[in-house]
């Protein structure tokens, strides 16, 4: 009897029915234990605590944030060129995992060590980038996983659970730290924000064990030498990844697609409780509330696009889920009360999670499943470059543009500069081709 996944001679898949059912499980429960520390550390508690409790500016934050992004810029494209190579994607992903929450342990002894404060801010926020730079880099690896879990048919059903069970995670991560915030709940002596750091690092941990005991690499390592590349070809190597998109018809036009809905996702996150308090007067202390609030439609809308995709493609699912991005930025932008802005948060939490759960099944129709690894990789770059710009652009929009008209009009006007880049996004998809079933000759769907 043949093996389950098998490469062609072309270097593509073959995938015979579905990796076991507690494999499946296990890959998708890694999306619940990494959004408890994206919520928590790189949204939440972290960056509030560091600035308000700890002294550092919000020049040295965003120098953090910056500098972990950077690194993730020019690192993912190189480390996924080196797994396709190799065929290896787990032991990068436990790797990567383990130092995260190693340096996310470490950040709770390092905030109590008798050092001058400057020096201790400047230690801390390191701390934070190292663990964001692995964070996110295990991202492309664990990614890469999923074509040989299931073949091409179910991509988007599979992706739809991890992405609605990282929603319930970071619902999970936040409740779970809530009474250590308020001290209700004590470890190691922490109190207020800093007491989620710990409990935070326990749970990505937790989570992740199940990906690591029961999650492998289907594909036979190559008989190949390993690649000898130095750290002076990163370079290179991303600029060879690039000129690469140019081999798939509409790659290149999702990437930068990518880039802009990215760009606009990832400040609406970073700036929607601020608007929520200081346009519509959402109360000190409810900023957990608020997180847990949107998040909860978004668990319901990721699952769903998931099977949409499935059902008519995730092209046309896309154009559905920023469209309703869209909607849900308009009604935000001119919501008149904090009851209104419910209305257009729910709407927006609901698509909200969409995106995650249809763009993996859309890179998978445009590559081959042999290349993932190089293009889940630029992927990230593009994500980490809108992570960059977008911030940027909201401040130009609220403070330099519109400032003068009043924090209300500024930050309004803020929420609709977003709605241009979802815009963006949609015409540059317009380009891409719906290859849904390109490779489906190589991947046979069996039953269980």
């Amino acid at each position: 009897m043949s093996a389950r996944v098998e490469v062609l001679p072309s270097g593509e898949l073959r995938v015979r029915g579905r990796a076991p059912l507690l494999e499946r499980l296990s890959w998708a429960l890694y999306d619940f234990s990494n959004t408890i520390f994206s919520m928590n550390i790189a949204t939440l508690y972290f960056p509030v605590w560091i600035v308000a409790e700890r002294g550092a500016t919000a020049t040295g934050w965003s120098l953090a944030t910056s500098a972990s992004s950077a690194v993730v810029l020019f690192a993912a494209p190189y480390f996924g060129a080196r797994s396709d190579v190799s065929r290896r994607r787990k032991p990068w992903v436990v790797g990567l995992t383990l130092a995260c929450v190693a340096v996310t342990a470490l950040l709770d002894p390092l905030s109590r060590a008798r050092l001058p404060p400057g020096t201790q801010v400047v230690i801390l926020l390191a701390a934070f980038a190292l663990a964001d730079v692995a964070y996110q880099l295990a991202l492309p690896f664990y990614n890469a996983m999923m074509p040989e879990l299931v073949a091409p048919a179910e991509h988007g059903r599979l992706s739809g659970l991890g992405t609605g069970l990282g929603y319930a995670g970071s619902i999970a991560g936040v409740l779970f730290a809530a009474p250590f915030v308020s001290g209700r709940w004590s470890v190691g002596g922490a109190s207020g924000r800093q007491a989620a750091f710990l409990p935070t690092a326990a749970l990505f941990l937790f989570f992740s064990l199940p990906l690591f005991l029961f999650c492998r690499d289907h594909v036979p390592r190559p008989r190949s030498e390993r690649p000898d590349i130095r750290f002076r070809e990163i370079a290179a190597k991303i600029a060879e990844a690039f000129r690469e998109t140019r081999k798939y018809p509409g790659l290149r036009r999702f990437l930068f697609a990518s880039y802009l809905y990215q760009d606009a996702l990832g400040t609406a996150i970073a700036f929607m409780a601020i608007y929520a308090v200081k346009v519509l007067g959402l109360a000190k202390g409810e900023e957990v509330r608020l997180f847990a609030a949107l998040t909860i439609p978004a668990i319901v809308g990721s699952f769903l696009a998931g099977l949409a995709s499935d059902r008519i493609g995730p092209r046309r699912t896309l154009f559905l889920v920023l469209w309703g991005w869209i909607a849900g930025l308009a009604a935000i932008a001119l919501a008149p009360t904090l009851s209104a802005f419910w209305i257009g948060g729910a709407l927006l939490g609901f698509v909200f999670g969409g995106i995650w759960s249809v763009e993996r099944p859309l890179l998978l129709t445009l590559v081959p499943d042999a290349e993932a690894g190089r293009f889940f990789g630029l992927l990230v770059l593009s994500a980490r470059a809108a992570a960059i710009a977008g911030p940027l652009v909201w401040a130009l929009v609220a403070d330099r543009l519109f400032g003068s008209f009043g924090v209300g009009v500024g930050y309004r006007a803020a929420v609709a500069s977003l709605i241009l880049f979802m815009l963006g996004a949609i015409l540059l998809l317009r380009g891409v081709p719906d290859l849904q079933g390109r490779f489906a000759p190589s991947a046979v769907a069996e039953g269980e």
